[in-house]
């Protein structure tokens, strides 16, 4: 009998024992689990995070960094150094100065021209020209050229003279510059593209004080 009673005591101690190992690996796994889904849920952030970051990077070289744009080639204002002028009645001129051009480049690669010229007119006459060596404009920089100008009405012909004269009479002397360069951007050493840079300016020199009145470039 005590064989029996020492027996059945000893059985559902057992059992509790069994029963709460179980509990700790049921714990222990939904834990090892929970930290397995954790971490995969951080692998695919991630992994989306960088799929996003290349697409963005992608566009961004796409629609910024290979948008070929064409330079700005201007003139700007000047002060004449130099100038003679006639009358209403027998009108002429011949000045001489320093123009100032700017080749204004807002791509991602410098830009690469060849020797060029700008070529001053009045009433679309050449009057004078200036030489243009070529050069380069960096990336995202505006190249700086002083050109020298010697610009003379000799070579207009008569019809112009009662437009001369006008425009003498009220102090002004209206010229046009044109030009154009051709060049390269090279964007990354390898990426390469032709674009042409073109001047057209119309410039009104007050010839009281010799210096520009009005500047306007399309």
């Amino acid at each position: 009998m005590m064989a029996e009673k020492n027996e059945n005591q000893y059985q559902p101690r057992e059992l509790s024992n069994g029963h709460h190992r179980t509990d700790e690996e049921s714990l222990l796994t939904m834990e090892e689990e929970e930290a397995k889904r954790k971490k995969k849920m951080k692998w695919t952030i991630g992994i989306i995070a960088f799929v996003i970051f290349q697409v963005v990077q992608a566009l961004f070289f796409v629609l910024v960094i290979m948008k070929f744009k064409s330079p700005k080639f201007r003139v700007t204002e000047f002060t004449v150094s130099n100038l003679n002028y006639g009358t209403q009645a027998s009108p002429s001129f011949d000045m001489s100065f320093v123009a100032p051009i700017r080749v204004k480049n807002t791509n991602w690669g410098p830009f690469k021209y060849g020797a060029s010229t700008v070529n001053f007119t009045y009433g679309g006459v050449q009057v004078g020209q200036a030489i243009i060596p070529k050069g380069k404009a960096n990336f995202k920089s505006t190249k700086k050229i002083e050109a020298d100008v010697t610009l003379s009405s000799a070579g207009l012909p008569s019809n112009t003279n009662s437009t001369l004269g006008s425009d003498l009479s009220l102090g002004t002397i209206t010229l046009n510059s044109q030009g154009e360069l051709k060049g390269k951007i090279t964007v990354m050493f390898m990426f390469k593209k032709t674009k042409i840079s073109q001047m057209n300016c119309t410039v009104v020199i007050e010839t009281s004080t010799k210096a520009v009145k009005t500047l306007s470039c399309e």
